[in-house]
């Protein structure tokens, strides 16, 4: 069967969207659907979203929908349309060590200021960025968004806070200059906490 051959060549764990399926006959795609689930060699996640059948390696069980790739299938798009940000932000970027029970995302497909839902047990907070996420600009808007929320979330302070910071700008490519054109949309406290951060002479150097 064609489809199963495309339902193959999805990942274990990756969400399957029936939208991005290559077929212009949208009834014949639902009785397809219906016949590879009825097989066993998809199951629906929920109304439109599907995953193929697989075993976790190390745990001989049957695996579901990783949260990560439908979370960056839905609203993170590689970087082009979101980014995580919060207390997950933070712990990614080495300022904490306590693990988020809440996933928080900004995104262009955010409809409102922030959203709450829950989705495979997890929840996610959605924000609405303060201006349009793309390619090249998301690095520095949620380099902005980590300094909003360090002095927040952030269990390491003086000289071992001010090395993260500059390791982080380094290992993510943070154009400052970008930061500086953005900064206005952000609360006062960022330009503080940048200053805070020992980061004050690079944001000045910036062109």
């Amino acid at each position: 069967m064609e489809l199963e051959k495309i339902i193959n060549q999805f990942k274990d764990g990756e969400p399957i969207f029936v939208d991005e399926l290559p077929c212009k006959n949208k009834n014949y795609l639902r009785q397809q659907l219906k016949i590879l689930t009825d097989r066993g060699v998809i199951s629906r996640m929920q109304n439109g979203v599907y995953y193929k059948n697989y075993t976790m390696k190390y745990f001989n069980c049957p695996g579901g929908v990783d949260i990560d790739k439908y979370i960056d299938k839905v609203y993170l798009k590689g970087g082009t349309e979101g980014y995580i940000t919060g207390y997950m932000l933070n712990n990614q970027a080495g300022f904490t060590t306590q693990m988020p029970a809440v996933y928080q995302i900004c995104s262009n497909a955010a409809t409102t200021r922030m959203r709450k839902l829950e989705v495979l047990g997890f929840r996610l907070i959605i924000y609405k960025p303060v201006t349009k996420i793309t390619k090249e600009n998301f690095r520095e808007l949620q380099f902005l968004d980590l300094m909003k929320d360090i002095d927040r979330y952030s269990e390491v302070q003086g000289e071992e806070r001010v090395k993260n910071l500059r390791r982080y700008l380094d290992i993510y490519s943070v154009d400052m200059s970008v930061v500086k054109e953005l900064l206005p949309l952000y609360p006062a406290k960022v330009y503080k906490n940048i200053y805070e951060g020992g980061l004050m002479k690079l944001l000045l150097d910036a062109k």
